[in-house]
Order: structure tokens, then C-alpha cells, then sequence
């Protein structure tokens, strides 16, 4: 089943589909050490990750297993980061939530903001019973942006990355469709 990836629009920002415009912006972003560093991938040394990357996106939709949006500042277009919602399962109703924001991007509400608006347009519709996501546990911002949203902590992986030779825990949030409503 395809899956059209949305256009979804907040007051300050714009989810939209990857274009090829956003390579360079990609690039800088997931290449960052510091915005990376809690991140179960280390951060991208080659310009063919783009590539890689828009080519999930496409993937992604066309299997029907998630959407993955661009994001960008309404007012000046600037791109901010991206917003996935992957791993969609149509019998369990379920699927995954995973946001990556650029440093300029942090502190404004912005995470919040756009994994509350994908999240909307996921559960009216795919009809979803349960949303999971995964922080690093040292990830204290992300954990926040999930508990905004109604998220509850339901475990700890431990040691479940190593990435860059940091062995790191992971915490695993779930949203409920009777706690979203």
C-alpha cells in the first residue's frame, strides 16, 4: 500500500515532503557530532548518505511502512529538521515516532510542535491504537518533548547502541490512541 506523504502545516512550521533542494541543509544536519551524539547511528561523513536517505523516504512511502517530512520555518522556509512516523504496522495499528532537529531548531518548542501535528494526521489516519518511540537516556530534551505529548515511559534497554564506542541505554515511550484523545 502507498503511502501519500503530507503536507501538514502548524502556525510557525511546515511539514512537507524531502525535495532535492534540502540535500546540502540534510547534509549539515545529520553530519553534526553534536546533534548526532545521542543519536544510534554516527553522523555522516559522505555526501552519498543524502542519496541514501531521500531514497528511505521514497521507499518508505511507496511500501506504505511510515512518511518521513521535511520541516521548515513557515516565515522564511528555512529548513529546521525532519519528522518521521515509520514501522506502520496496519494489524496492530501501530507504528514508531522519530524527530531530528538542527541546534538553531532547539529550545523553541519546535519538537513538540511537529511530532503533535504528525502525530494528528497519523492517528485520524491510519487508525492507530499505539505510537512508540525511543530516546537515549541522556537525551533529557527528547524525553521532555515525548512526555509533552502524553508518551509514557514503559522501559529501559540496556546497553542497546554502541555507537562511536559509547554504549549507551535507551528508553521506550508509548502513546495509547485513549491517552492521544
Amino acid at each position: 500500500m502507498n503511502l501519500s506523504t503530507p503536507t501538514l502545516e502548524t502556525e510557525r512550521l511546515r511539514l512537507r515532503p524531502f525535495a532535492d533542494t534540502d540535500a546540502d541543509d540534510l547534509f549539515e544536519l545529520q553530519s553534526n557530532a553534536h546533534v548526532l551524539r545521542y543519536w544510534d547511528s554516527p553522523p555522516w561523513t559522505d555526501r552519498a548518505s543524502v542519496a541514501r536517505f531521500m531514497a528511505g523516504c521514497r521507499a518508505m512511502a511507496e511500501d506504505g511502512s511510515g512518511v518521513r517530512v521535511a520541516i521548515e520555518r513557515r516565515s522564511d522556509r528555512v529548513f529546521v529538521g525532519w519528522c518521521t512516523f515509520n514501522s506502520w504496522n496496519p494489524d496492530f495499528r501501530s507504528g514508531s515516532l522519530g524527530y531530528c532537529l538542527n541546534e538553531a531548531a532547539w529550545g523553541h518548542g519546535y519538537a513538540t510542535e511537529v511530532a503533535r501535528v504528525l502525530l494528528r494526521w497519523a492517528f485520524d489516519t491510519l487508525d492507530l491504537n499505539r505510537v512508540q518511540s525511543e530516546t537515549d537516556t541522556r537525551n533529557v530534551a527528547s524525553a521532555r518533548v515525548l512526555e509533552k505529548l502524553g508518551f509514557v515511559r514503559e522501559g529501559t534497554l540496556r546497553e542497546e547502541c554502541i555507537v562511536n564506542g559509547d554504549v549507551s541505554d535507551t528508553w521506550v515511550y508509548g502513546l495509547l490512541r485513549r491517552e492521544w484523545a
